[in-house]
């Protein structure tokens, strides 16, 4: 018998590529808000409602589900939904497992690198650091804490915590909104360009949540970042060179960046380094840590 998965967040890159990965070795079953497909099951976080039956023999969660940090300006009802996709889903979750008395073997969580805070520094974080005080660390602490919550009550044995960098996927996020400026003659950095970027091709995501999923031994948070450290223009100068694209505007001013997105434009402009050395020094192994192979890749398909 194959042991079940139930992955959240179904409508994202991560966990149609995971899925793929997975389904020869788990059966897996996804949380979505419209059922599409025979394996789906619906969930509706307004209304907190869930379809019970998603849960039958689960032995694992993947928690991916949370609104897009970039996709909107960050008016008080986005700040609140960015909260509350993350924390008010796991705590749906948790509390229909508790109702039906189900324990897993494992609760993988979706987390952010924004945990250290956004901020360009000589720093390159681990996993040990404290985080950060702005809005963007405010939400991946109270993620965790969430996820937390299922090893505290006793519903997961472990919880292990994904600490995502900017995912590079050539149809979602943020390579894409970089890539269509630049095919068209007009990309650019943004602010000063110094501002690091975290980065990890989607590849080695799904990956990493594979690797999470079958060493029992992994616990708690892990920096989900290429070990090869960029910043925001060298980024930009690689996509316009895979691409055989001039890169001929100048920066984007860091003033129409905070016009156009207000406080979201922060974690645009500013960025830090975070170490890959806990989950290598567990076993994993990066398909994709030079960042001009993992462009080419993703490009030149």
């Amino acid at each position: 018998m194959k042991e079940i998965v139930l992955i959240t967040g179904a409508s994202g890159a991560i966990a149609r590529e995971l899925s793929k990965k997975i389904e020869k070795e788990y059966t897996v079953r996804f949380l979505t808000r419209k059922k599409k497909a025979e394996n789906e099951f619906e969930w509706n976080l307004k209304n907190n409602t869930i379809d019970e039956r998603a849960f039958e023999n689960i032995s694992h969660i993947i928690h991916l589900a949370g609104a897009n940090i970039s996709e909107k300006r960050w008016t008080e009802e986005r700040k609140k939904e960015l909260i509350s996709s993350r924390v008010n889903s796991a705590k749906l979750i948790l509390n229909t497992l508790k109702k039906k008395n189900i324990k897993l073997k494992s609760f993988i969580s979706a987390s952010g690198i924004n945990f250290y805070g956004t901020k360009t520094t000589d720093k390159i974080f681990t996993e040990n650091d404290a985080p950060g005080s702005d809005f963007l660390s405010e939400v991946v602490v109270v993620w965790e804490k969430a996820a937390d919550e299922f090893k505290e009550q006793n519903i997961a044995e472990r919880v292990v915590k994904i600490r995502t960098a900017v995912v590079l996927s050539k149809n979602e996020g943020a390579l894409a909104k970089m890539m269509t400026p630049i095919q068209f003659g007009i990309g650019s950095p943004i602010g000063s360009g110094k501002q690091y970027m975290p980065w990890i091709h989607v590849d080695d995501i799904c990956r990493m949540y594979e690797f999470a999923l079958k060493n029992p031994e992994l616990e708690g948070s892990y920096n989900a970042s290429a070990p090869q450290h960029t910043t925001n223009e060298n980024l930009t100068k690689l996509i316009a060179k895979v691409l055989k694209k001039p890169l001929l505007m100048p920066n984007v001013p860091s003033f129409i960046l905070k016009l156009i997105f207000g406080e979201l434009a922060d974690a645009l402009l500013e960025g830090s380094r975070a170490s890959s050395e806990k989950i290598e020094k567990a076993g994993f192994e990066f398909q994709f840590p030079d960042l001009q192979m993992a462009l080419e890749d993703l490009l030149k398909k």
